[in-house]
């Protein structure tokens, strides 16, 4: 641990690399602590900035990576949600700020990417096994079998809870944690490592079948068993890992299926979410919801309803229809793609899917596979959830876009080099 902690460089580059790192590992806890390091790293990047250092700023590549917010700023002007608006704005703002400090900050990000990025994998690792820790503590205390650890009283929001996360959104995060120890773990290195590594692997997947959520697994699975072999494996070793990725993953679906919890979460509410409710259901489903979105979007398809206009919309809409529980829930659309499009009409969607197409394309050319997998979990994730109405996803995407795209430019050589130290054993090649 102590040489993933330690580089060689500058004074100014150390701290914004700790910042850096600050932040990374701040996205599993409470939204204050990211935005208080966010701000210290923003005032020490303007102390030390310097004009030659400087990356251009006004490029398609910023512009790609600042479009959500720079769409919800453009829907202010005609809402009628000024407050509502103004909120969503001031949520926002981290992803208009990152591309813009990663540019006239001097620090190397590709550098150092592997060594931010497995500490932000060994940090996760230990966060999903303090929940489940505390899930274990609990169960003792209150003198319950085991078994119960597997019960809806300990999985999903309830096994994130103690964090003040949401399932998704935390497992976003365990995601990009697992698909980076394992591309560490695919190459070589010490019998010591591996092990480690190994080990958290098997925390992480635990965390993400706990946490249940379904679009983060089922990207996961293709993640892992695809796009992993496909890019860091050739030959014997990718059909020899790809075989035995189909082997386990059919086996976790059997066994998931054969639970009654987890057939529940995974397999009956999936089926329940995409059909129609029943006159005998309580709870509304996605596709019920959904409909009654595009019964809005479809009185203003092009210029949409303004930022800040989904809920208070909706809210009005669900009581017509009666959907009560998602009236008095106060839910959002629960699609990121029905959100823009709700919101900020044709234009706003088409301008947010050129933005997962930009990054899609950076990350099939580059062969990167955590940046595959980040684009796959934002892609995929955006059919079930708001990604950009809760900080916490908003500071994941801002974050991690950002510094995944900046990781693939590397500065121009310093006036003087310093020469990074053996680090994660090893010298391995970036993750």
């Amino acid at each position: 641990m102590r040489k993933l902690l330690l580089i060689d460089d500058t004074l100014a580059n150390k701290i914004s690399f700790y910042h850096v790192l600050l932040l990374l590992i701040s996205l599993p806890f409470d939204y204050y602590y990211s935005h208080v390091i966010l701000a210290s790293f923003a005032i020490h990047t303007l102390i030390h900035f310097k004009k030659s250092e400087v990356k251009p700023i006004l490029t398609f590549n910023t512009f790609c990576l600042q479009s959500v917010f720079l769409v919800t700023l453009l829907g202010t002007i005609y809402t009628h949600y000024k407050p509502e608006a103004f909120n969503d704005m001031g949520r926002q703002i981290v992803i208009f700020i990152f591309p813009i400090l990663f540019c006239i900050n001097p620090l190397d990000i590709k550098k150092y990417r592997q060594q931010l990025l497995v500490i932000f994998a060994l940090y996760c690792t230990a966060t999903v096994a303090y929940l489940f820790a505390n899930a274990l503590h609990v169960i003792h205390y209150y003198h319950y079998p085991v078994k119960v650890l597997f019960s809806h009283a300990f999985t999903n929001h309830s096994f994130s809870d103690p964090i003040g996360m949401h399932a998704t959104f935390f497992s976003l995060q365990v995601g990009i944690a697992l698909i980076c120890l394992l591309s560490v773990l695919v190459k070589p290195c010490s019998t010591i490592t591996r092990v480690l590594y190994a080990f958290c692997c098997l925390v992480l997947m635990a965390g993400l079948i706990q946490l249940s959520s379904k679009s983060v697994v089922a990207v996961m699975l293709v993640a892992i068993s695809f796009v992993l072999p496909l890019y860091m494996l050739s030959g014997k070793k990718r059909l020899a890992f790809l075989s035995a990725c189909v082997v386990i993953s059919v086996l976790m679906v059997t066994v998931l299926y054969h639970s009654v919890t987890f057939k529940e979460r995974y397999f009956n509410s999936f089926s329940k979410d995409l059909t129609e409710r029943s006159a005998a259901e309580t709870i509304d489903s996605r596709v019920t919801r959904w409909s009654v979105v595009l019964q809005l979007i479809r009185q203003s398809p092009v210029i949409g309803y303004g930022s800040g206009s989904e809920v208070p919309l909706l809210k009005e809409a669900f009581f017509k229809n009666k959907l009560y529980d998602s009236y008095l829930n106060g839910l959002n659309s629960h699609n990121q793609y029905l959100s823009f499009w709700l919101k900020s009409g044709v234009g706003g969607l088409l301008i947010y899917l050129i933005t997962l197409g930009y990054g899609f394309k950076i990350a099939f050319k580059t062969k990167d596979v955590v940046f595959v997998t980040f684009m796959l979990l934002i892609a995929v994730v955006s059919l079930s959830e708001n990604i950009f109405d809760v900080d916490k996803g908003t500071m994941f995407y801002g974050l991690l876009y950002s510094f995944l795209t900046f990781s693939k430019q590397r500065l121009a050589a310093p006036a003087k080099e310093f020469k990074q130290k053996n680090i994660l054993a090893y010298g391995q090649p970036q993750c």
